[in-house]
């Protein structure tokens, strides 16, 4: 170790918040406004340092949303540090800390809550803002072909057989080329591969049509983070009741599967998404009925709290997406 690495100082810690609701049709992230990024990316994640006076991660990460948003958090979870170096915390500023060969770790949190009025600045915004390709509820989206043919013209400018290889196989695996099946799960993995081939404005690629096709930026690696939040809760919707976190106390199937369908990005076919559902153990009945459907008046259902004793992973186990 040099002199430099032993006086360097600790890295500062920071935290940020993936807020997720869902209202029926559109799944939503709360941002606020990050001050100094450049034009077009000023949407971000509430986030704040670590202080000395916060008694856990946890306890600063709900201090600092509850005072740039208002919104108190139920469902929280660790989601990931970000700890790259000379990258900035999220609440830092251009030439912060973590430059000049710093590290600057940042502790994600995903929180699961329903939708209320934001306060001050803040915002609800759809997250098929910031990445339009993953909702397929409409069938392939029509940029994908875009998309592909530009990640194509990626792979083929190459610098040698075998990177050219490795590009290709990426692209296969993560966008469902040749034969290989759209796997909804894996949202992270399409943005950092986005992102390697220089076609999101946080790589420096720049234009309308960059927007259009992979997504609207995000301050620093926000939009990375929310990335890790949509894979984490795709997968994790399948093996733990994590949805009705977003769900109010009282909601019809429909209502269900609509927010379901939301989150995943895919249609689901009714009777095998009720059938799924009932085998599952994870609702009952209420008393109540609802004619807000806009059809024949719906049984109100309530989420089966005791499922939670009867067995270690009950999810909606939906199957993935095999759609190219």
């Amino acid at each position: 170790m040099n002199e430099a690495e032993r006086t360097a100082p600790a890295p500062q810690v920071g935290l940020a918040a993936v807020i997720l609701a869902a209202t029926l049709d559109d799944p939503r992230v709360l941002t606020v406004p990050v001050a100094g990024q450049p034009e077009g990316r000023g949407e971000g994640l509430p986030a704040g340092p670590l202080e000395p006076a916060h008694p856990t991660l946890e306890r600063g990460l709900r201090a600092w949303v509850e005072r740039q948003t208002g919104q108190s958090l139920g469902y929280v979870e660790q989601l990931y540090t970000f700890g790259d170096r000379n990258r900035r915390r999220p609440d830092e500023g251009p030439g912060a800390a973590g430059e000049g060969g710093q590290h600057a770790l940042s502790v994600a949190y995903l929180a699961l809550v329903r939708e209320a009025r934001p306060a001050a600045d803040s915002a609800w915004q759809s997250w098929y803002r910031y990445f339009p390709y993953e909702d397929r509820r409409a069938g392939r989206p029509a940029a994908l072909d875009a998309i592909g043919d530009r990640l194509d013209a990626w792979a083929e400018a190459a610098p040698d057989p075998e990177e050219r290889r490795r590009r290709s196989d990426r692209i296969g695996l993560t966008f469902g080329a040749a034969g290989s099946g759209w796997n909804e799960e894996r949202v992270l993995e399409r943005y950092e591969l986005l992102f390697e081939a220089g076609l999101v404005p946080e790589a420096g690629a720049e234009g309308e049509d960059i927007r259009g096709l992979t997504g609207q930026p995000m301050a620093l690696d926000h939009r990375r983070m929310l990335a890790t939040a949509l894979s984490r809760l795709r997968g994790k919707i399948k093996y733990r009741p994590v949805v009705f976190e977003l769900m109010p106390p009282a909601f019809t199937l429909g209502q269900l599967q609509r927010v379901v369908e939301a989150l995943s990005g895919t249609l689901l076919h009714k009777q095998n998404f009720r059938r799924l559902v009932a085998q599952q153990g994870l609702v009952e009945e209420t008393e109540a009925v609802t004619a807000e459907t806009g059809g024949r008046p719906a049984r109100l259902m309530r989420f089966r709290r005791e499922v939670l004793l009867e067995r270690p992973a009950p999810g909606l186990r939906l199957p993935s997406s095999r759609m190219g």
